[in-house]
Order: C-alpha cells, then structure tokens, then sequence
C-alpha cells in the first residue's frame, strides 16, 4: 500500500454513529468479515475514517494526525496504512 494513494468508502458500506462508536455495515453479503458483518472503530479509526474521502493521500492523512497528536510520522503512518489495509482486505474501502 502506498502512502501516495487516496482511498474512500466503498459503495458497499455505510457507517453510521452509535453511542459514540463508529460502526461500519456493508450492504452486500460477503463483503466484511464472514465472523462479524459488522466492524467497529475506536477513536483513531473514526479519525482516520473521516479523512478517507478519495481527496487526500495516505501521506496527507498521515501528516495531519502527526500535527494533531503531536506523534511521531513513523507511527501514525504505520497506523493509518494498516488500518487501511485491513479496511480494503474487507472491501469497505475502494483506492480512489
């Protein structure tokens, strides 16, 4: 996966917001984890999540992260990506 690539939600899913979590429902069978359709994020991911609008690169939502938790890029990067990937391995994300 490329920091320089831009990914959004996929046509396949809609996340909605309950109780504070960010819960993630794909719309057709067999897409998700066949254990549990539904996938859940915690704070970081809601974050990540919401800047995953097909405009801004891996790079870019990495970036801003670092500035906004004060964190190392390394670490956020490593965060944002693997978070994506396991998102796309799930298909609830598309490269845009």
């Amino acid at each position: 996966m490329e920091l320089d690539n831009t990914y959004g939600p996929s046509g396949e899913v809609v996340a909605r917001e309950i109780e504070g979590e960010l819960i993630l429902v794909p719309l057709t069978a067999g897409i998700g984890d066949m254990e549990d359709e539904l996938y859940t994020l915690n704070e970081t991911g809601k974050v990540i999540w919401k800047k995953l609008d097909g405009q801004a690169s891996l790079r870019a939502i990495a970036a801003a992260l670092t500035e906004d938790y004060q964190a190392k890029p390394g670490e956020i990067e490593g965060d944002v990506v693997g978070l994506v990937e396991e998102l796309a391995k799930r298909r609830l994300v598309v490269q845009i």
